[in-house]
């Protein structure tokens, strides 16, 4: 009996060590790999789709509140202004909708005055190599160029992918979700 109890005692403070140690390596690690993400990831798909800027959009980044998702987390919008003179006129964000197999993020950028995109960059897929994955190319992201934030875009208004319908309509529902988010969130985005 005191060999269980023994037993017990020291895998519980074993438990315990571990338990610690972790916790304390995430605490540490969370800002260097939150910074890396923004540096190595969004930082390129901001400067694709922002152009003509004086300030660091990843340094000036806004964090927006949007509320609580279903577990009662805080969700937030990371927007990335594009300022000349210190004046706002364009903006980046991330969006999101669903692909062919899986979420697609979409880095949106939106000149303010135009009310029109600058551009989109794809940040993250798992779309199928040689079809889906064809979103990432150039023709197909430089076809959302200038298009109006007016209104919703469908697939017939961009260079859709063939063989690709469910990537192709993916990429635009980010894009209209995005349009919504500019539309709801632009008095905080622009300041």
């Amino acid at each position: 009996m005191r060999d269980i109890i023994k037993m017990l005692v020291v895998l519980t403070a074993i438990c315990a060590a571990s338990g610690f140690i972790l916790a304390l390596v995430h605490s540490v690690t969370k800002e260097p790999i939150e910074y890396a993400m923004l540096k190595n990831v969004k930082e390129p798909a901001v400067k694709a789709v922002l152009t003509g800027f004086d300030n660091d959009p990843v340094k000036d980044r806004i964090s927006i509140d949007m509320g609580k998702d279903k577990k009662g987390k805080d969700v937030k919008l990371v927007v990335f202004p594009a300022k000349k003179g210190g004046k706002t006129f364009a903006v980046a964000f991330e969006s999101s909708a669903q692909g062919y197999h899986g979420p697609i993020g979409v880095m949106v950028g939106m000149d303010v005055a135009k009310k029109a995109l600058s551009g989109i960059s794809i940040v993250s897929h798992s779309e199928t190599p040689g079809l889906g994955a064809r979103i990432i190319e150039p023709d197909f992201t430089d076809s959302f160029k200038g298009k109006s934030m007016d209104e919703e875009l469908g697939v017939g208004d961009i260079s859709a992918l063939s063989g690709a319908t469910l990537s192709t309509k993916g990429v635009v529902g980010a894009v209209n979700k995005a349009r919504g988010l500019f539309d709801k969130y632009q008095s905080q985005m622009v300041k």
